[in-house]
C-alpha cells in the first residue's frame, strides 16, 4: 500500500515545484519533505525526481505516480461528498413482498421511477420467511409481510389488512362452495398456499384436517399463473385480495362468500437501528398507501373486485 501521507507530500511538491514552498504549505520542514520523498521512492522502488540545477523534473515513474495521486485525491473528495449526501432521487431501493402484493405494488412505483432515472429498484416477490431474512440481513430495504416477525433485528409496523379469498372458477357456478366441491376441484398450491389454507379453511370447513391433506392439483410459483389455473377450471386456490386485483381475467374467477371471512394484517418491516435513506421513502409511502387502501376497500385503490 502506498503511504498516503508521503503521496500527498509528493503531489503537493509537483504542484508547488519547490521544496521550500511545499514545506510551508504542509507546515513541515524542508528536510522533512525531502525525507518523505526518499521514503516514497524506496517504497515505489524507482526514482521520482530528476534534479536539474535548483529545480527538478519528474521521471516517468514520477509522472505515473502523480497521475495516480491526483485520481485518488479526486476519488476521496467524491467519496466524502457522496457519504454526506442523502439524495432522494438517486441510488438503489430494495423491496420484498408476497407475490400478490408485489404485483400490485410494482405498477404503482413505475411513475416515480420514470421521473427519476438515477433511481434503481429491486422488487422481489418471495415467501414471507425469505422477505424477513432479506430485510434482517440488510440485503433489501423494505419488506411487507403478514405477521409481526418479532425479531430484534427488525422494526415492524402494521400498515393495514386485506382479505384472504377462496377463489373458484366462475364457470363452476359455486357462490359458496361445499367441501365436496373443493375436493372435486382440487387445490392449486403456491409458496404461501399452505399458510393461507391454515388461516382460512378451519374457520369455514370443519372437514379440513390440515393443508397437507388437501387434494392438490398442482403447484405454481408465478403469481399471475395461480389465478390463471383457477380461471381455466383446473382447481381452486387461496390468495389475498391483491392477488386478484392485477389478474386481467378477473371475471373468470369467483370469490367465495364465506361464513367467516378472514382478513390478514399487513406489516411493513425495516432493519432495526438503520435510518432509512431518503431514496427509499417514496417507496415506503406507496407501500403505506396500498396497505391502507386494501384495508379501507378496493375503491380507494381505484379498482373493482373480482366477481
Amino acid at each position: 500500500m502506498i503511504n498516503a501521507t508521503w503521496l500527498e507530500s509528493f503531489i503537493t511538491l509537483t504542484e508547488e515545484e519547490s521544496f521550500t514552498k511545499t514545506a510551508k504549505r504542509l507546515n513541515m520542514t524542508q528536510p522533512g519533505v525531502s525525507q518523505q520523498i526518499r521514503k516514497l521512492e524506496q517504497q515505489i522502488g524507482a526514482p521520482l525526481l530528476q534534479r536539474v540545477g535548483k529545480g527538478f523534473l519528474l521521471t516517468d515513474a514520477g509522472k505515473d505516480l502523480r497521475a495516480f495521486g491526483l485520481r485518488r485525491r479526486d476519488e476521496e473528495v467524491h467519496l466524502l461528498e457522496t457519504l454526506g449526501r442523502d439524495d432522494p432521487h438517486s441510488g438503489a431501493v430494495g423491496v420484498a413482498a408476497s407475490g400478490s402484493f408485489a404485483n400490485l405494488l410494482y405498477p404503482a412505483l413505475l411513475p416515480h421511477l420514470a421521473q427519476h432515472p438515477d433511481l434503481r429498484l429491486t422488487l422481489q416477490a418471495a415467501p414471507e420467511r425469505s422477505v424477513i431474512e432479506a430485510v434482517a440481513e440488510g440485503t433489501l430495504d423494505l419488506g411487507v409481510v403478514n405477521c409481526d416477525p418479532e425479531q430484534r433485528r427488525l422494526v415492524a409496523e402494521q400498515i393495514g389488512e386485506e382479505e384472504l379469498c377462496l377463489i373458484t372458477p366462475s364457470s363452476a357456478g359455486l357462490g359458496t362452495p361445499e367441501w365436496i366441491d373443493l375436493e372435486r376441484l382440487g387445490f392449486i398450491d403456491h409458496p404461501d398456499g399452505k399458510s393461507y389454507a391454515e388461516q382460512l379453511m378451519p374457520r369455514n370447513y370443519p372437514q379440513f384436517e390440515g393443508a397437507e391433506k388437501l387434494r392438490r392439483r398442482g403447484f405454481v410459483n408465478q403469481i399471475n399463473q395461480i389465478p390463471a389455473s383457477v380461471a381455466a377450471g383446473v382447481g381452486y386456490t387461496i390468495l389475498p385480495r391483491s392477488g386478484i386485483l392485477t389478474f386481467p381475467r378477473a371475471d373468470e374467477l369467483s370469490v367465495a362468500a364465506l361464513t367467516v371471512p378472514h382478513r390478514q394484517a399487513l406489516w411493513l418491516i425495516t432493519r432495526a437501528g438503520r435510518k432509512l435513506p431518503a431514496r427509499c421513502r417514496w417507496a415506503e409511502e406507496e407501500i403505506r398507501r396500498l396497505g391502507a387502501g386494501l384495508g379501507l376497500g378496493l375503491s380507494s385503490l381505484g379498482m373493482n373486485s373480482a366477481h
